[in-house]
C-alpha cells in the first residue's frame, strides 16, 4: 500500500527532513507518526500527496511510484488519499453539508451521488442533525467530525490525519479516535501525525518515530515514545 525506500529529503535552506526512511504500510493499517517538531512528520505526509518530493529514493502509495508522478496525474492521486488538519479548514460560509458536499463537486460527480454519499458519511460521523448548520454553530469536535466526513467522503485508499486532536480537550479526542478506528476498521488505511502520547497510548497501534528526519523506532503497538 505504502512504501518509502531510502527516502531523503533535504530543504533548500539546509535543513535534513528525512534521511534514509525506509517504511512498509500495509493496506488497511492504521499507523501512528510521532516525533519531536523539527523530526520530519510533516515532510513524511507530504511525500504521500507529491506536496513534495525526496531528493533521492521512492515513495510508493497504492503501487504508484509517487516520485515519478505525471503533473496530469497528481489530482487522481490526490482524490486517493483524505487529509485531515488540525485546525479543521471548513469554509465558513457553507453549511456542514455543503462543506463535505465541495469535496465531490470539485471533481464534478453527480448530483444524486454527492447527496447519498454526503447523507452516508453525516451518519457515520454522528451529524445528521447538523446537516445545514454553519461551522461556527459547531463545537469543535463537531467541526472536526465535519472535517473527516469531508475527508472520507470520496471514499480515499488513505487517510492521513495531521495531528486531528491539536485543538481538542482530552474526551472529545477519544471521540474523535474512536471514530478513526470505526474508519479503519472499515478498511481505510490511516496515517495520522501526533505527538499527543495520552492518543498513542489510547489507540495501542503501530508506531513509528522519527528524530532528525530518521526513524529510530518501529513498533507494532502501543510504543512508549518520549519526545523530548
Amino acid at each position: 500500500m505504502i512504501e518509502f525506500n531510502h527516502v531523503n529529503k533535504v530543504y533548500d535552506n539546509g535543513s535534513v527532513a528525512l534521511e534514509d526512511v525506509t517504511v512498509h504500510v500495509d493496506k488497511g493499517e492504521f499507523v501512528l507518526i510521532c516525533g519531536a517538531s523539527g523530526a520530519g512528520k510533516s515532510t513524511f505526509i507530504k511525500l504521500l500527496s507529491h506536496e513534495v518530493v525526496p531528493d533521492s529514493g521512492t515513495v510508493i502509495v497504492n503501487d504508484i511510484d509517487v516520485t515519478r508522478l505525471k503533473k496530469s496525474k497528481i489530482p487522481h492521486l490526490r482524490r486517493r488519499i483524505g487529509v485531515v488538519f488540525q485546525d479543521f479548514r471548513l469554509l465558513p460560509n457553507k453549511t456542514v453539508f455543503e462543506n463535505i458536499a465541495f469535496a465531490l463537486e470539485v471533481i464534478e460527480e453527480k448530483r444524486s451521488v454527492i447527496r447519498r454519499r454526503v447523507e452516508e458519511v453525516l451518519e457515520l460521523v454522528g451529524l445528521a442533525h447538523k446537516a445545514n448548520d454553519l461551522p461556527e454553530d459547531l463545537s469543535g469536535g463537531e467541526q472536526q467530525r465535519v472535517a473527516i466526513a469531508r475527508a472520507i467522503v470520496n471514499k480515499p485508499l488513505v487517510l492521513i490525519a495531521d495531528e486531528p486532536t491539536g485543538n481538542l480537550d482530552p474526551n472529545t479526542s477519544r471521540d474523535i479516535m474512536e471514530l478513526f478506528k470505526a474508519i479503519n476498521n472499515s478498511g481505510t488505511t490511516i496515517v495520522m501525525v501526533t505527538h499527543d502520547m495520552q492518543m498513542v497510548q489510547y489507540l495501542d497501534k503501530r508506531v513509528i518515530a522519527l528524530d532528525a528526519g530518521r526513524v529510530v523506532s518501529d513498533r507494532l503497538r502501543g510504543a512508549e515514545f518520549n519526545e523530548a
